[in-house]
């Protein structure tokens, strides 16, 4: 009888994250990543149709999700900060699948959205995200922008952008401005959407 693999843990990856493998990032970029993705594509011998999209031979699926497997498990994930690499079996990845959740709600009361996975030909309409995502927005115009993405009825989320000042200053990271800068970024988002009469959206 085959034991049930554990869940990996924040700390389990925590700590992975000290001890991986030592790699340099450009090494992982531009050697591990593109070698393994060229032998998993002749392993499983894939041909990509670049005029389609979203692929729908159900074949050509299954090939793709196995070689993701494959590459996650030989590649494992690459940790910036520490300059390692993050490895997980291949028991652990197969688990994680398993036990994701199948739905979860986005935003509360009246714009509340349950997100659930959809196939390539699922009836289920996508959930649309709107927002700057990212992207460096002035101080002054960063509540008006986000307030015209929330009057939009198509969109269901705010992918807020990032305050280039806050208070006129440069939210440096890891100084008080850049704590300062966050919670302006999420009252001023959230002002911006009860503007829009779009209170309880997700973000």
């Amino acid at each position: 009888m085959k034991a049930i693999s554990k869940g990996v843990t924040v700390y389990d990856v925590y700590d992975r994250a000290k001890s991986g493998p030592k790699m340099e990032e450009k090494d992982w970029d531009f050697g591990v990543i593109p070698k393994t993705a060229r032998a998993l594509k002749k392993k499983y011998g894939i041909k990509m149709d670049k005029s389609v999209m979203i692929p729908e031979d159900e074949e050509l699926i299954d090939k793709l999700f196995q070689a993701g497997i494959d590459m996650l498990e030989e590649c494992g994930v690459y940790c910036i900060d520490t300059g390692r690499v993050i490895k997980y079996t291949r028991d652990e990845i197969l688990n994680a699948i398993k036990n994701a959740p199948d739905h979860f709600q986005f935003g509360e009361g009246k714009e509340a959205h349950t997100v659930v996975p959809r196939s390539y030909d699922s009836p289920v309409y996508p959930i649309i995200q709107g927002g700057p995502t990212g992207s460096p927005c002035s101080e002054e115009m960063f509540l008006p922008i986000h307030q015209a993405y929330a009057e939009e009825r198509i969109v269901d989320t705010i992918v807020d952008g990032v305050m280039q000042t806050v208070m006129g200053k440069d939210p440096v990271p890891g100084s008080p401005w850049e704590i300062m800068g966050v919670r302006s970024e999420a009252l001023q988002v959230r002002e911006a959407q009860c503007r829009a009469g779009r209170s309880g959206m997700g973000l």
